[in-house]
């Protein structure tokens, strides 16, 4: 799958060299992770014996999507990470492994996050409807949401500075070495948004914190102005337009 994706990429971006082409083992360790979160994710599900059962069935597949379209962000782009940079030094490896046990202990409280969401905070136990978590709770659960997705992008903030750092050893151009500051700032943007989600979950009324996670509703405006800024800045230097954000 690296691999195919790489290749696809390769064809599509002219901005960055692939520094590497065939999955190392700690990109196969890390495929193996994320294809057991993903399994943690459906674990629960079984066959409906009744129509109750069936539509809570269905709740679950839309938390599911949600969950699944998540973990597939950050796998995607760690693998363009190391695609671009084809780094595997100790550091890279440690953040890389801190990555992974964040998304492992990640992944039940975001599907119950989405559980949750989709359901109404009721879940149907057999006919009999139990709230799934009180109001008084919701503050846990995001602040729990809100640090795991923080951490995440501070992960790899960290690791395209290592990038950075590593500019002359690895040889990057100095469109590539603009790209990476783009990328350094977008994870600098996400990190932030997790901190302020914290942030908005300690300062507000109870039955307001819940809501807490609306903020990431503000990604796709930040995006659009950070690399309509960065790209036209790139056109002025460059004379061409770089990539489009992976």
């Amino acid at each position: 799958m690296r691999k195919k994706i790489a290749a696809l990429s390769k064809r599509k971006a002219s901005v960055f060299q692939w520094r590497s082409h065939e999955p190392s083992r700690l990109e196969t360790f890390s495929d193996a992770v994320f294809a057991f979160a993903i399994t943690l994710i459906m674990v629960s599900l079984e066959v409906p014996r009744t129509f109750d059962e069936l539509f809570e069935v269905f709740k679950g597949f839309f938390s599911f999507a949600c969950c699944f379209g998540i973990l597939f962000i950050i796998w995607n782009s760690q693998n363009i990470y190391f695609r671009r940079y084809g780094l595997n030094n100790a550091y890279v490896t440690f953040l890389n492994a801190m990555l992974l046990f964040v998304v492992l202990m990640y992944v039940y409280p975001l599907k119950f996050l989405f559980m949750a969401l989709f359901s109404n905070g009721i879940y149907n136990d057999h006919g009999r409807l139990v709230n799934m978590i009180t109001q008084q709770q919701q503050s846990t659960l995001m602040y729990v949401y809100h640090s795991g997705y923080a951490v995440i992008y501070i992960l790899f903030l960290l690791m395209y500075l290592h990038a950075k750092k590593n500019a002359k050893e690895i040889k990057l151009s100095a469109v590539e070495l603009f790209e990476t500051d783009t990328f350094i700032m977008a994870n600098v943007f996400n990190a932030a948004l997790g901190i302020a989600g914290i942030v908005v979950v300690l300062l507000s009324p109870v039955e307001y914190k819940g809501s807490s996670g609306f903020i990431y509703m503000l990604i796709p405006f930040l995006y659009s102005i950070l690399f309509a800024i960065r790209g036209k800045r790139a056109r002025k230097r460059f004379g061409e337009i770089i990539e489009e954000p992976s």
